[in-house]
């Protein structure tokens, strides 16, 4: 992360297409959200997925939407929409098209590899998993089947060439069913980024794009959704997450563990919702993201290494992704509309479904 930091910082200051008037303006711009993400770092925020290490109940009442939406919760909304917004408008400067110059120069290895690298890790995954035993997609979700390991085996061998690449998304498509089947399709919506890995895997093996969108570009959508579901599993189940802050009270910074989660899901879903923005918020959100998720696994080890995998690869290559839509004004000015309705959208669609479903209470 440093180096990477330390990369970009010197191709920021490198860019010769500003005059030299502007040069430390830019040096001062470009180190904002470099220093932001390695701030996240040293905070210890570290994203591991409660359920891999906690005691949870997914039919469980979740806290109250009266509760939720507070004092707190309305703050912590509005500097989410400040921060995104200060990041759009940036984007159409000289500073923000030399900030997206010096992404583009640092993470051309990542960009010009992306396959590669992606197939690797995919591989990497499938493998890990099977070697765990008893694993379907993630360390929660267990099976006994010796069918399921043969799949993930077989997804493993499909990353060996491109023309075996659907068969192998194929597979993810049949392990996030059996899932689903298993334990039930509220459990599974805290993992559509499974589904956008195949579909990667499915549109790049057969060099097609879905309806105009690119593999990259459906993957990170799926990345999106699925963290803003999680973010909003913080606010509805935060008491998951107190055996940790027990085993580990550094990680609540002095917050009390309320506040400390209703930031967290803050930050997690301003950041989500950042990679289905335009390209610099996007690209300094996968930053950020990456950063936190490489940081929990220094806090909790080997399953958080292996469960994150897929997710922190899809980070990087959003990160180093130069295409795609470009940002408009108009962009800037409909962020907050945009913002709050998906907000409340996905706080809609989980306590509405979770009451149909397990017939718990909204308020």
């Amino acid at each position: 992360m440093l180096l990477a930091a330390a990369q970009l910082a010197c191709e920021f200051v490198a860019v010769r297409v500003l005059m030299f008037r502007l040069a430390r303006r830019l040096r001062i711009a470009a180190a904002i959200p470099v220093s932001f993400a390695f701030y996240t770092v040293l905070c210890g925020t570290a994203d591991a997925h409660v359920k891999w290490f906690c005691a949870y109940n997914v039919a469980g009442q979740p806290d109250g939407l009266e509760n939720v939406l507070c004092l707190d919760f309305e703050f912590l909304t509005g500097l989410s929409i400040l921060a995104l917004m200060t990041g759009s408008l940036l984007e159409g400067t000289p500073v923000g098209m030399a900030m997206l110059h010096a992404l583009d120069r640092a993470t051309a290895l990542i960009r010009n590899n992306l396959e590669t690298i992606f197939r690797c890790s995919v591989a990497f995954f499938f493998i890990a998993i099977w070697g765990l035993g008893g694993v379907l997609l993630t360390p929660e979700l267990k099976t006994n089947s010796t069918l399921i390991g043969a799949i993930q085996l077989g997804i493993a061998a499909g990353m060996v060439s491109r023309r075996t690449m659907p068969l192998s998304a194929l597979g993810i498509f049949t392990l996030y069913a059996v899932a689903t089947w298993n334990y039930g399709i509220f459990h599974l919506a805290d993992y559509p980024v499974f589904l956008g890995v195949a579909a990667y895997l499915a549109l790049t093996g057969l060099q097609k794009n879905f309806f105009g969108a690119r593999p990259i570009d459906v993957l990170r959508w799926a990345a999106g959704i699925t963290l803003m579901w999680a973010s909003i599993e913080k606010w509805a189940y935060p008491e998951w997450s107190y055996p940790l802050f027990i085993a580990k009270p550094e990680m609540s910074m002095g917050f009390t563990p309320d506040f400390f989660m209703r930031a967290a899901g803050a930050v997690e879903f301003a950041l989500a919702f950042a990679l289905i923005w335009t390209p610099l918020v996007r690209r300094v959100g996968a930053a950020m993201l990456a950063a936190m998720f490489v940081s929990a696994v220094f806090e909790f080890g080997k399953i958080d290494l292996i469960g994150h995998t897929l997710i922190v690869v899809a980070l990087f290559g959003i990160l180093a992704d130069d295409g795609g839509r470009q940002a408009r004004l108009r962009d800037s000015w409909i962020l907050p509309l945009s913002y709050a309705a998906a907000l409340a959208l996905f706080l809609a669609v989980y306590y509405v479904g979770h009451a149909e479903l397990f017939g718990t209470a909204i308020l």
